[in-house]
């Protein structure tokens, strides 16, 4: 593939006139509202390059494309050991704070997803073209926590600072390297909804499961069945930050634009994915249309944006009033392991939708309203084994209980991993059903975490972590450490300056905890203050609200499917260790009591599962000292915990 628009070698471009750059780069650029500013920039482009580059070699590209972000950077430079990574603010008169963290955003993207930038050197350098001179910390510029600064007169005066007498890198292998991006979901969704594919922002190295198979293997079944006249119902797994969210969207996203006729929809219970979503495509539309001078209000986006993700509840509610089928054909139910029991669904709507007579659990429900449908449908669950954070979840267990007991002529089609693993289906007669009378698919399971791009190998530690299974643990921890740092403090200032020292460009950092850790108010973590999502995980580093700030806390509930850059995680009394084993607690009052159910000590198990696997680049574990004179925060609550972080070896700041 191509990524730029222009790309030759700086004597080439030097000796090549502007009109037959002009017209290169004019050919490939497909927005023809922006064509003549565009153009100006250009020009403008080409006259300050040409000037600055004299008697320089080396290779330049215009429009270089950065896959993930959806952007292409004005100009990337190649010159003797040294990549420049160039963004162009022509006629600005000052250097930006946001421009600044633009192009720290390109850099960062190139080292961390182009296999040929890993280990090379990158320079950010912003040119604005009317500002004054201003000084820069050469070290500063090569960890890429700043930028060199230069207008259209100076650039030339530092291309000599940052490159060397050592190895050349050829710029057509530089080029032709693999890019694998690992987009975080919002992203993912508005590259998806502005019409990209699957493929052009996930990774697709041998070491992870391409998520094309994936949706490539649910189109098969979804057209099988739309020809055929059948039911059918797929379940994809896979581990924390595999892809399954990204999937379900790719897949609804696909039958949408292809197949007018389907009507698909992305249904998750997850209120905070479902406002983060809808909001940052909303926001991205806005931006998008002002972007080629068109106008849309954000009352339209956000509508737009509604008819393709709805809250699971909503759609349940809709057609709790009626007996008809849904317009939808294909639907996507994103965590379909939290959709509710019979218990906890009947009593809701029993108490709060008035149906005296439901007496059904919500997948069972679910079904039934598909099933509505005379011809064809297919259901997509996506299913994370072991996730269930909250009482009255049903598991996988109650979606194949209600195809066994009321759907039985549904075609069902699931991962491989459904049958083979426990943490999906715990009852054997369900497990033996499924086996008879469904279908297994290896390409229905994602084995590979993406969420964190630094290592694939996080969730394997957090597992043996929560398990106690020290040695495991242990090795897991020393395979992960040099690319994911995890470090542990009992001091919470220290810990946030460590996120604040870690993160560069617009990398998102942010407080996670329990909602279970009550008594961490004390530290100034207060889990009872809720917050608006979509402000925490959207807004930015000026807004009180944001995860930026490190004020405001997000929860398991609020982050589950979410996820952010660097995160600290305050550690609980509610989870501790004691005797070399968990000890599961709840506060009631001013009492902190036991929870005696294995289910429920399940969901708390899982609630620290989540928040240890959000962070995509690293985490700092805050575990207090507590307080000897206040029983509800014992030093014993805390002390062998963080003892047990420092004999596997997580490092102490």
């Amino acid at each position: 593939m191509k990524r730029a628009y222009y790309s030759e070698t700086i004597t080439d471009f030097l000796n090549e006139s502007e009109s037959s750059i002009l017209g290169k780069l004019s050919f490939n650029h497909t927005n023809r509202s922006l064509e003549e500013l565009q153009k100006s920039a250009w020009v403008k482009q080409i006259r300050i390059l040409k000037d600055q580059l004299k008697k320089i070699e080396g290779q330049i590209y215009f429009e270089f494309s950065i896959p993930r972000m959806g952007k292409r950077v004005d100009n990337i430079l190649v010159i003797k050991d040294a990549i420049f990574v160039l963004e162009f603010k022509v006629g600005s008169y000052k250097y930006e704070k946001h421009a600044i963290e633009q192009v720290i955003d390109y850099s960062l993207d190139l080292a961390n997803f182009h296999e040929g930038s890993h280990n090379a050197k990158l320079v950010p350098v912003l040119i604005a073209t009317n500002a004054g001179q201003e000084t820069y910390i050469h070290s500063d510029v090569i960890q890429l926590k700043d930028v060199v600064k230069a207008n259209s007169t100076t650039f030339k005066n530092y291309i000599g600072a940052f490159t060397s007498q050592g190895e050349n890198i050829d710029a057509l292998k530089w080029e032709e390297t693999i890019y694998k991006p690992t987009p975080t979901i919002i992203e993912a969704a508005q590259a998806l909804y502005k019409g990209h594919n699957v493929e052009e922002i996930s990774r697709s190295d041998s070491g992870a499961v391409n998520l094309s198979k994936t949706t490539s293997e649910l189109n098969r079944i979804i057209d099988n069945s739309k020809r055929s006249s059948k039911k059918t119902i797929c379940f994809i797994t896979g581990v924390p930050g595999a892809g399954k969210t990204l999937a379900g969207l790719n897949i609804a996203n696909e039958r949408i634009k292809s197949n007018q006729d389907e009507h698909a929809v992305f249904l998750s219970g997850n209120g905070p994915l479902v406002y983060v979503l809808r909001e940052a495509l909303a926001r991205d539309m806005v931006k998008t249309f002002k972007e080629r001078n068109e106008k849309i209000t954000k009352k339209n986006a956000k509508r737009n944006a509604n008819s393709f993700i709805q809250n699971i509840h909503h759609f349940r509610d809709e057609y709790l009033k009626s007996d008809k089928a849904p317009v939808e054909k294909v639907v996507v139910f994103d965590e379909a392991q939290r959709a509710w029991t019979k218990e906890k669904a009947s009593s809701f709507i029993r108490k709060n939708k008035g149906e005296e007579d439901f007496n059904l659990s919500e997948p069972e429900f679910l079904i039934q309203v598909m099933d509505r449908h005379d011809d064809w449908c297919t259901i997509v669950c996506l299913i994370g084994g072991g996730q269930e954070i909250n009482t009255g979840e049903a598991g996988m267990n109650e979606w194949v209980q209600s195809l066994k007991n009321s759907f039985p002529n549904w075609h069902v089609h699931f991962s491989e991993q459904i049958i083979n693993n426990a943490n999906y289906v715990q009852k054997q007669e369900l497990n033996n059903w499924l086996r008879k009378n469904g279908e297994a698919h290896h390409d229905l399971h994602l084995s590979v975490s993406l969420r964190s791009f630094r290592t694939e190998k996080l969730s394997k530690f957090v597992y043996e972590l929560l398990e106690l299974n020290f040695k495991e643990a242990q090795t897991s921890l020393l395979s992960i450490k040099d690319k994911y740092p995890i470090v542990i403090t009992r001091n919470l200032k220290k810990a946030k300056e460590w996120l604040r020292t870690k993160a560069k460009g617009s990398e998102r950092i942010g407080v996670i905890s329990s909602s279970g850790a009550r008594r961490l108010r004390t530290t100034g973590i207060n889990v009872k203050n809720s917050i608006a999502a979509e402000d925490w995980f959207l807004n930015g580093k000026n807004d009180i609200r944001s995860s930026y700030y490190l004020e405001d806390v997000a929860t398991e509930f609020d982050i589950q499917g979410l996820e952010i850059d660097w995160a600290c995680i305050g550690w609980g009394a509610n989870f501790y260790l004691d005797n070399h084993e968990w000890k599961f607690k709840y506060l009631h009052g001013t009492k902190w009591n036991t929870y005696t159910k294995k289910i429920d000590q399940g969901y708390l198990k899982n609630s620290y599962r989540v928040l240890l696997t959000r962070a995509r680049q690293g985490m700092v574990i805050f575990i207090p000292y507590g307080d000897s004179n206040d029983f509800t925060r014992m030093p014993k609550f805390y002390n062998n915990t963080y003892d047990y972080f420092k004999k596997l070896g997580v490092v102490e700041i």
